[in-house]
Formats: structure tokens, C-alpha cells, sequence
């Protein structure tokens, strides 16, 4: 942890809930950003708990913006610096609700214009902010406000739909592995045009897991493949070191799933089901792994 810078950047007045998988992402994005740079923030998590007006708990310059429109903003400011010579960097930090879904069509708008900015999507797969509503990113079998008997849909692959954009670099990270989100943050600053990273936040009130096994919970989602990190840089995959020891030996899914009550009661078909999904990815990334 010697690379990480000992400043913070989010002070100690959040209203976070205790072990928020959000608030820890956004601590480690800021660190490998610095202090030029300024956030865009649409409606979520993280607008909400940075304090009451006019007050912040962020030490960076932030622009909070209505739901849909965090990429249009951010390629207005982008335009601004590159006319007036300023190297500030510009990062939208938006959940999934925010990128997979209400903000999909700016997001893609902004990317096909080569914007040059930095795309963060802090991924706690469901609309934390208003109650736990599912989300195009909420798991299959998972339990929220809105499907009480858990989601029947696969989760959307932002992954893919950013890829067909081509951008010079994408990533995925996971708040249960600073120094990966840390380097991978840092190096997409170093690109000139459109980056993103889709980070996953695990969320304890709507996970329904003790907060103190926030680390825990995010680092068995890689361990069993629900979640696996890697990067793209101009089309070229390379695969996480974490990702890789899942493809060997892979923890039971069991254990991941069963640390959260949002997947009380899951059956059997549906675990299944996403075992197969994972095996599917798993091949899937190898696949492109090898062919470059």
C-alpha cells in the first residue's frame, strides 16, 4: 500500500453508511487523481451523502447534476479546459442506476464524440438511493424493492456496450482491491479521449450483510467469479492477477451468495444458472486474452 498516497480527499463529515463499499472506492479514485481534477456527480449515493448545502465532505470541486445528463455535462467542461489550456482532470462518478440505465444514451453520446474525460461507474447493482429498486446491474436471483422474489433478468453488460465504443482504455476494478483500482485509475488519466471503469461497490443495508465484511464480500465476488477484474488498452485484453487464480480454482459460489440476504431463498436452478455465466465469462476472457 506504499504507492497510495496518505492524503484524503473525502473528509470525515459523509453521511456514508458504515462500511459503504462507495465511499471506499471514491476515497482510493480521488488519491490516484489528486486534487486537480473535479468530480461530476449525478443523482445517487454519493450526491447524497457529501453533505448539506453548502457544505462538502469532498475536497475537490464537485458538479452535481440531474440523473441523465453527468456525461453531457462532463464533455462541456472537458470542451472548456482543452479551449482555455487547463489540465484539470474531469471524472464523472455515477452509479449503475445512473450509467447502465437513466444516463446510458449522454454516457454513449459523450463516448462517440471521443470526449476526453474519465468515466467512473461505482457498481452497488441496484438504485441504493431511493430504497434498493433493481437496476439493469442488479445480479440475477438477487432480492430488491422492486423483485422480492429475486430478479428474473441476467445483469446488462455495460462492459460489452462501452467496448463497442472503443475506447483507448477500460477497466474493471473493486473497492476490495485498492492498489488495483488505484494503478488502473491512475493510468486512465494518462489517456487522452474517453475512459472507463466500472467499479464494484458492495452495499451493506441493501446487500443485507454485517457492514463490517464489506472487504470480505467484494473480495469472494472475484474469488468466485462473479465478479473478474481486467483491462482493455486500444482493444488489447489483459486479465487481473486476482481473476486469474479465480480461473484456476474458483471459491464456491455458495459463499459468496450466502453472506447476503438479498439472495435468501435463491434456488438451485438459479444458482446454476449463474455458475454458467461464469464459466461463460471465464472462457470468454481467456478466449480474447489469448488471441491478442
Amino acid at each position: 500500500m506504499t504507492e497510495i498516497p496518505t492524503e484524503e480527499y473525502i473528509l470525515k463529515c459523509t453521511s456514508a453508511c458504515a462500511g459503504c463499499g462507495d465511499s471506499l472506492t471514491l476515497r482510493y479514485v480521488l488519491k490516484a487523481a489528486g486534487p486537480d481534477s473535479v468530480l461530476v456527480m449525478p443523482a445517487g449515493c454519493t450526491a447524497a451523502f457529501q453533505g448539506i448545502y453548502p457544505k462538502t465532505a469532498y475536497a475537490v470541486p464537485v458538479v452535481n447534476i440531474a440523473f441523465g445528463a453527468a456525461a453531457a455535462c462532463a464533455s462541456g467542461i472537458s470542451s472548456l479546459f482543452q479551449a482555455t489550456g487547463r489540465k484539470t482532470r474531469v471524472i464523472v462518478y455515477a452509479g449503475d442506476g445512473g450509467t447502465l440505465d437513466i444516463g446510458l444514451q449522454a454516457m454513449s453520446g459523450a463516448f462517440e464524440r471521443r470526449t476526453d474525460f474519465l468515466y467512473i461507474c461505482y457498481d452497488n447493482e441496484a438504485y441504493g438511493n431511493t430504497g434498493m429498486q433493481r437496476s439493469g446491474a442488479t445480479p440475477l436471483g438477487a432480492r430488491t424493492t422492486t423483485t422480492p422474489v429475486g430478479k428474473t433478468e441476467m445483469k446488462k453488460d455495460i462492459d460489452a456496450i462501452i467496448a463497442a465504443h472503443n475506447p483507448p482504455y477500460q477497466a474493471t476494478a473493486s473497492a476490495s482491491y485498492p492498489q488495483d483500482l488505484f494503478r488502473k485509475v491512475k493510468k486512465a488519466l494518462t489517456f487522452h479521449g474517453p475512459t472507463f471503469i466500472h467499479v464494484l461497490s458492495p452495499c451493506p443495508p441493501g446487500w443485507r450483510y454485517s457492514s463490517e465484511n464489506t472487504v470480505e464480500v467484494g473480495r469472494l465476488a472475484v474469488k468466485s467469479g462473479m465478479w473478474a477484474l481486467w483491462e482493455r488498452e486500444y482493444g488489447k485484453l489483459a486479465i487481473s492477477a486476482p481473476t486469474k487464480t479465480a480461473m484456476k480454482k474458483p471459491v464456491p459460489l455458495e459463499d459468496y451468495l450466502s453472506l447476503q440476504g438479498r439472495f435468501k431463498g435463491i434456488d438451485e436452478k438459479t444458482v446454476e444458472l449463474l455458475k454458467e455465466q461464469i464459466a461463460e465469462n471465464f472462457h470468454s476472457l481467456a478466449t480474447r486474452e489469448e488471441a491478442l
